[in-house]
């Protein structure tokens, strides 16, 4: 009996994976490595490249290795990037999500944990923001996500097949054993922006926009660290194999920082005073947004062990650290 995790070479299906192996489980990791990196995961997992779209494939895994459960992060996060190639999001983050549950409920898989996004809520007018409230994306990013949720949904009212749906709020530092961490090229999480720069890695880096109706200007948001989401998966799998219901929950930590104390905060941890440059706003951002956690701790059982910014800024940090020593003496590092 294994666990499926797809998009499990990437930052948060990484951790998910070091979870479930530290706890004995038996997993197999489909990705396309388009994102991801084949030592992100440990030795104990099987790692299968392959893309998430092929039924036929993830058919077949599904019976080799008697998988159980799939825990799915596969997918486009960017929300920038959404917006500029909207087909290109509802390719990956909805047809393909499709093709993934029309296969689990071919092959008889009953549990399935879909990594969603707070972005389903889009500018909420009630702060913090639960589970019930209006669902109004502001991105093609947001709406893919949402549009699986719906799916799911249909899916397990039809068939055999219950789901849970975490929407995650902003997931940032690192496994605090120093395993993996954030590792993309590129990537625009805020606090992984921050990291870099403060170790010379960028020249500057830019906050869009400072005239938002917050307590400094910036936007506000809810930072869960993602060992802290890790663990919320495997309540949530825990859940469901004791024969829970499908279900919806928010993954945050139910406080908010602005982009500038974020900021504040790696300088503090890093001692450096690196350059911070003021661009207009982009598009898709939400003013503020923060969880209302209440239902996961109370239905699951999930307690937070991670809930401190600066805690989290430094995992950030040393991951960042770390991943420039490794990739400087390992050349198949390159590409992170």
């Amino acid at each position: 009996m294994s666990v499926l995790v797809t998009g499990g070479a990437g930052y948060i299906g990484s951790h998910m994976v070091y979870e479930l192996v530290d706890a004995g489980e038996k997993v197999v990791v489909l990705d396309n490595l388009t994102t991801g990196f084949h030592w992100a995961i440990p030795g104990e997992a099987r790692l299968v490249v392959g893309d998430i779209g092929d039924e036929a494939l993830v058919r077949e895994l599904v019976r080799k290795h008697d998988v159980k459960a799939i825990i799915h992060f596969a997918g486009s996060i960017v929300v920038p990037e959404s917006v500029s190639d909207p087909l290109g999001y509802y390719l990956n983050n909805t047809v393909k999500s499709r093709a993934l549950i029309a296969a689990a409920v071919a092959s008889g898989v009953k549990q399935f944990i879909f990594s969603s996004t707070a972005a389903v809520y889009g500018a909420p007018k009630v702060v913090p923001v639960i589970e019930t409230a209006p669902l109004e994306p502001m991105s093609p990013y947001g709406s893919s996500k949402l549009m699986t949720e719906i799916m799911l949904r249909d899916a397990s009212i039809a068939h055999d097949f219950n789901y849970v749906a975490l929407r995650y709020f902003n997931v940032a530092g690192a496994d605090p054993r120093g395993r993996t961490g954030q590792s993309t090229k590129g990537a625009t999480h805020l606090i992984k922006v921050a990291c870099e720069t403060a170790l010379g890695k960028r020249a500057a880096m830019d906050v869009f926009g400072t005239d938002y109706a917050t307590r400094d200007g910036t936007c506000i948001r809810d930072y869960i660290h993602v060992k802290d989401l890790a663990r919320a998966h495997v309540a949530a799998l825990g859940h469901l194999r004791g024969g829970g219901k499908s279900d919806i929950f928010n993954c945050g930590y139910s406080r908010g920082f602005t982009v500038l104390e974020v900021i504040a905060a790696v300088k503090r941890a890093s001692g450096k005073d690196f350059a911070v440059r003021i661009s207009p706003r982009r598009p898709g951002d939400p003013p503020k947004i923060v969880a209302e956690s209440a239902k996961i701790r109370n239905a699951l059982g999930w307690q937070p062990q991670h809930d401190d910014l600066d805690g989290i800024v430094r995992h950030a940090l040393d991951w960042e650290d770390r991943l420039s020593r490794l990739k400087r003496n390992a050349p198949e590092m390159a590409r992170a």
